[in-house]
């Protein structure tokens, strides 16, 4: 029987729709590539997330793979070009969670402008200090998006009744696909942006995107908002840029060095202590695309997906 084998945990609707199709549906979360390879000869499919990086190595053990299933939207860690050669399909799901993306980045930019995190914290001290935690109005400001995919649409579909002028920059764009976003260039970010939101795939062209360059060419200080993947940051040049007031608040759901152990990266890292420490960083545990909704439609998303091209074993 045609086995789909299951690397890491996704919502079940993904297996229940393969086994109505017909296929064999296996979770494994803990054997390695080379067992699973062995234990299972038919595999077909494989859906993952993130345990493993899918290199020629990995890849070519499964002698007859059809398909690659990745439930969210990033695939750095799928070697693409090996599986167009070898006629592996690949998918994705980006679509599942943009919903949840652009709620939590219109979270932040509220959480930035209105300084809700610290008036809390200022109330629950037993103070009243309205001047300290005066905001400012989102109304009026230029929003841009840097990378104008599912995710960067997402937002700017919420910030339409906010009354901010919403510019995007996308070197795979030539026409915008909303018509209320106007597509520019980098320069025109640097020189209109009051906020700044990240929304790009990670590759080597835009590894370290956010760097010291970036943040000294804009114009104004702005908010600055990073979703998508950490090392599209450089943390080191984050800080220095809001210790020179050029960033005037960071809101962060992706770290630089993000790992399960955090708590060994603030005790070895230095630049990780200064980040938590610092009262103009918000931070979120890479949960911007992490609801209750977006778990389900990752995997219906991934269904409709691969029943479309492969309806059978």
């Amino acid at each position: 029987m045609s086995t789909v084998l299951f690397i890491d945990s996704v919502h079940s609707v993904l297996a229940e729709d393969l086994t109505q199709a017909g296929y064999h549906c296996v979770l494994n979360e803990q054997d390695t590539a080379e067992e699973l390879s062995h234990n299972f000869q038919n595999i077909v499919g494989l859906v993952v997330r993130s345990r493993w990086v899918l290199n020629p190595d990995i890849i070519d053990l499964f002698k007859n793979l059809k398909w690659i299933a990745r439930s969210g939207s990033g695939l750095e860690n799928i070697d693409l070009e090996h599986c167009k050669k070898n006629n592996i399909a690949v998918f994705s799901s980006p679509e599942g969670n943009a919903d949840a993306v652009g709620d939590h980045v219109l979270a932040m930019t509220l959480a930035m402008t209105r300084k809700i995190v610290e008036a809390d914290a200022s109330v629950k001290s037993n103070l009243w200090l309205r001047e300290q935690h005066r905001g400012i109005e989102i109304k009026g400001k230029t929003f841009a998006i840097i990378g104008l995919g599912h995710m960067g649409q997402s937002v700017a579909e919420r910030l339409a009744g906010f009354g901010c002028k919403i510019i995007a920059h996308d070197i795979a764009l030539e026409i915008s696909p909303m018509a209320n976003v106007k597509l520019v260039s980098l320069d025109e970010i640097f020189a209109q942006a009051d906020f700044v939101s990240i929304h790009l795939p990670l590759a080597p062209i835009n590894k370290h995107y956010a760097n010291q360059r970036f943040f000294d060419s804009f114009e104004k200080p702005i908010f600055f908002i990073n979703t998508a993947r950490g090392q599209h940051c450089v943390t080191a040049d984050l800080l220095e840029a809001i210790r020179q007031g050029k960033v005037r608040v960071a809101s962060l759901d992706v770290l630089e060095f993000e790992s399960a152990q955090l708590k060994v990266e603030q005790e070895k890292n230095p630049i990780y202590q200064a980040l938590l420490s610092n009262p103009k960083v918000l931070l979120t545990p890479h949960i911007a695309g992490w609801t209750v909704e977006s778990y389900y439609k990752l995997s219906k998303v991934l269904s409709d997906k691969i029943l479309r091209q492969f309806p059978q074993p």
